[in-house]
């Protein structure tokens, strides 16, 4: 990944996080939201964003759909804050890997507690 693929990379982050907290006033948006990744294609055309919904599945449903349907006002945002001279379309991706990782450390105090 070159430098400016990294420096797009994190402002993606930086801003979509915003947009989401700042900008998006959706009850649908009901769990806590954390943007944990964005992979940028090389000519910056395309941006996959991982996020994780901290809550129930059907709060991580609700979710979904709920950024799913705000994509284009996400990406209108994004486009009046960061100056490229084409703004990446958006895939917003679950990612549980943070919620897996509590359930390991969890599990991993358990074994040390002698509770399994």
């Amino acid at each position: 990944m070159t430098l400016r693929n990294e420096r797009v990379r994190k402002a993606l982050m930086r801003e979509i996080s915003d947009v989401i907290f700042r900008e998006i006033k959706d009850p649908q948006i009901c769990g806590m939201v954390s943007i944990t990744d964005v992979e940028v294609s090389s000519d910056n055309s395309a941006a996959r964003v991982f996020y994780s919904v901290y809550g129930t599945p059907e709060v991580k449903e609700k979710t979904s759909k709920a950024l799913l349907r705000h994509v284009p006002q996400i990406r209108h945002e994004i486009g009046k804050r960061i100056r490229l001279r084409k703004t990446p379309s958006l895939l917003f991706i679950l990612d549980d890997s943070l919620e897996h990782g509590a359930k390991m450390t969890e599990l991993i105090n358990k074994i040390q507690r002698g509770e399994i």
